[in-house]
């Protein structure tokens, strides 16, 4: 099984962690794969689009190699792409875009670059959300290269001569990293988020088996609130970083200096 909730110990103790930006006006999830973000930073793009954010997700590889029951690749591309947009509209709506490069062969080359920079330029988010490209040990190639990628395209698209025909420049004021290697910053949390954070996962259900260890033969009742709980006991512990420490949040590296 790919264990995708970490446990409480692999969290480094941080000081001086902040907590909570001020609610962007818009946001920007890129992942490498559907259901990325909604491991990554679910729980936040669901308090922000309560709060009247708008969000977008944009999806890197069309996920073709992520599960264990599904042995037509362009059947399990289609299901993912229906369940990435029914998990966006668990965590309260917003935009998905799809650049359907190959799972498992992603790379941060300039052609790739340029494809998210034309994003964040179109979408103009104030803040952008991403993996973090220098977590210690990180096994998986795509999800390495999505946090190039969305670091790389962020100074991209500030700068104004660079492919200027992708549309005018533009530099979000944020950029939060999930799994961060060096946390210094905590989203508080609750529990309606952290509702919204399950549902939107559980929307993945190509990968209850691979990705989340919920076995479908028993409706996936108990290895959804196995989940459940997982996900509190990671919450918990991101929470537990912030100065005061909160109940439940999600732990990310912030940059400002964009």
């Amino acid at each position: 099984m790919n264990q995708r909730v970490l446990p409480v110990g692999d969290l480094p103790q941080p000081a001086g962690t902040t907590v909570d930006l001020p609610v962007p006006s818009s946001a920007l999830a890129i992942a490498a794969h559907p259901d990325d973000a909604e491991f990554g930073c679910g729980a936040t793009l669901a308090k922000w689009a309560a709060a009247g954010c708008h969000i977008h997700h944009l999806v890197l590889t069309d996920g073709s190699k992520g599960s264990w029951e599904e042995d037509d690749a362009r059947g399990l591309v289609r299901q993912r792409h229906a369940e990435q947009v029914e998990a966006a509209r668990c965590l309260g709506g917003g935009d998905v875009d799809f650049l359907d490069l190959p799972d498992g062969e992603l790379t941060s080359g300039l052609l790739e670059r340029r494809a998210v920079c034309e994003v964040i330029r179109r979408v103009r988010p104030q803040v952008v959300l991403g993996h973090d490209p220098w977590r210690r040990y990180r096994l998986h190639p795509d999800h390495r290269h999505a946090g190039w990628l969305a670091t790389d395209a962020v100074v991209a698209a500030r700068e104004p001569r660079f492919a200027p025909e992708l549309g005018p420049a533009h530099r979000p004021s944020s950029l939060l990293l999930w799994e961060a290697d060096e946390p210094n910053h905590v989203e508080e949390a609750g529990a309606r988020t952290l509702s919204s954070k399950l549902s939107a996962l559980l929307a993945h259900t190509s990968q209850y088996r691979s990705t989340m260890g919920i076995e479908p033969d028993d409706g996936g009742l108990e290895g959804a609130e196995q989940l459940r709980q997982r996900l509190e006991l990671q919450m918990a512990a991101h929470g537990a970083l912030s100065r005061p420490p909160v109940a439940l949040g999600e732990a990310f590296r912030l940059v400002t200096d964009l």
